[in-house]
Order: C-alpha cells, then sequence, then structure tokens
C-alpha cells in the first residue's frame, strides 16, 4: 500500500498534466472573476483577441491556433455570437464555417481590457518579471513539443 501512495503523491508533485491544468483552472477562475464586470469570462476574452488578430478565419484553422478541440470551440463560441460579438458564417465553402468579431465584440473587448490589465498584474507582480518571461517561455515550449508542427 505504501507504494501506491508514494506513486500518487510523487504524480500529483511531479506530473506536467496535473499541475499544468491545475495551474491553468486557477488562471482561469482569477481573470473570470476580474473581468466579470464586463461580462466575459477569460476564455471569451482570449477567444475575442485571438479574433481581433485574424479577421475572419475557419473555425478549424482558429481550433488548430489555440490548440483546441473544434467541437469545444465551437460550443464556446455560441454565447458570443448570441450577445452579437461575433458572427459565425459560411466558410471557403459551404462545408466549413468561418468566424470573425464584430464592431461590438470589438467594443466589448476595449471595455475589457482594464480588467484583463488588473488580472495580468496579478500574475506579473507574483511572478516578478523574470518569472512571468520564464513562464511565458515555458509555455510556449512545452505548447511546441506537444505539437506535430
Amino acid at each position: 500500500m505504501e507504494t501506491k501512495s508514494t506513486t500518487t503523491d510523487y504524480i500529483a508533485t511531479n506530473c506536467a498534466c496535473f499541475n499544468v491544468r491545475k495551474a491553468a483552472r486557477a488562471v482561469t477562475q482569477l481573470y473570470d472573476s476580474i473581468l466579470k464586470p464586463a461580462g466575459l469570462r477569460g476564455t471569451q476574452f482570449t477567444l475575442l483577441i485571438a479574433l481581433s488578430r485574424r479577421g475572419k478565419v475557419g473555425i478549424s484553422q482558429l481550433a488548430d491556433a489555440l490548440v483546441m478541440e473544434r467541437t469545444t470551440l465551437t460550443r464556446n463560441l455560441k454565447p458570443l455570437e448570441k450577445q452579437g460579438l461575433v458572427v459565425v458564417a459560411v466558410g471557403t465553402d459551404r462545408r466549413t464555417r468561418a468566424v470573425m468579431i464584430t464592431p461590438e465584440g470589438r467594443k466589448i473587448l476595449k471595455e475589457a481590457t482594464p480588467y484583463w490589465e488588473q488580472a495580468q498584474e496579478v500574475i506579473a507582480h507574483g511572478l516578478g518579471e523574470n518569472g512571468m518571461n520564464t513562464l511565458l517561455d515555458s509555455i510556449s515550449k512545452v505548447t511546441s513539443l506537444t505539437r506535430d508542427e
């Protein structure tokens, strides 16, 4: 029995997946809380940022860029579409869909940015400049390691 306990303790402490997901949930909860007055969740804010940078983009291409399942992305876009912040339309052919941010989406994004800055500052201040740079560099490396590209 001791081996199992030691093994699970070791995994909980050292598993990249376990700890990255735990950190992602904590960071998401922080951003959700701070962005709430703007009427956005952290995931919605990041989708609007991605769309504001890309213009009209195919849902599959956006999912790939964000390292998301297409079905998860589609589900996450629905509330934004209902609020008039994005438009989902026929893509390059009738079988595909493309999405783009609307002027209202850009307006909400602009209104939400100061809240994002507050959330970002909590993390940046807590980690310090070197820690923040290390975090972002490590995240980029991990993402690259796990992609087939």
